[in-house]
C-alpha cells in the first residue's frame, strides 16, 4: 500500500514522511512506517507532549519518538534521546540544560533503522 503525502503543503515534512517510509522499507521497521502513516494524517492528529510526562515515563538512555511536538511544560532529568517533528523554544532550552539529544524523527530513524528499543509517546 503506498502512502500518499501530496496533500501536505509543508516540503520539509513531506520529506520527512518520504525518509521514514524509505527507511521503514529498506529495515522491514515497521515503527518508521507507523511515524510515517502518522505525520501523512491531519495535523488534529499529531501528538503535543510535554517534558514532564517524557520525564515521568521514560528511563535513562531511553529513545522516545514523538509523531508532533515537544512542549516545555515540566522538567526532565533523565538523559534521553528524543525526536519529534518540533521542539518548542521552551523544551530545546531545557532539553539543552539537561544535557538531553533531541532531532528529527528521520534522523532518529538513520540512528536506530530497525526501530529497536524505540519508545513511541503520544
Amino acid at each position: 500500500m503506498s502512502l500518499t503525502v501530496t496533500t501536505k503543503e509543508n516540503e520539509a515534512l513531506v520529506n520527512e514522511i518520504r525518509s521514514l517510509v524509505e527507511i521503514s522499507r529498506q529495515n522491514s521497521a515497521k515503527i518508521w512506517r507507523d511515524m510515517a502513516e502518522r505525520l501523512a494524517n491531519g495535523r488534529r492528529r499529531y501528538a503535543s507532549i510535554n517534558l514532564y510526562k517524557i520525564d515521568k515515563f521514560a528511563k535513562d538512555g531511553d529513545v522516545i519518538v514523538v509523531p508532533g511536538s515537544v512542549l516545555g511544560v515540566g522538567k526532565i532529568t533523565k538523559k534521553v534521546t528524543i525526536g519529534a517533528v518540533h521542539f518548542s523554544r521552551a523544551a530545546t532550552e531545557k532539553l539543552v540544560r539537561s544535557g538531553c539529544a533531541f532531532m528529527s524523527l528521520s534522523d532518529v530513524a538513520k540512528a536506530n533503522p530497525k526501530g529497536t528499543n524505540v519508545k513511541i509517546m503520544r
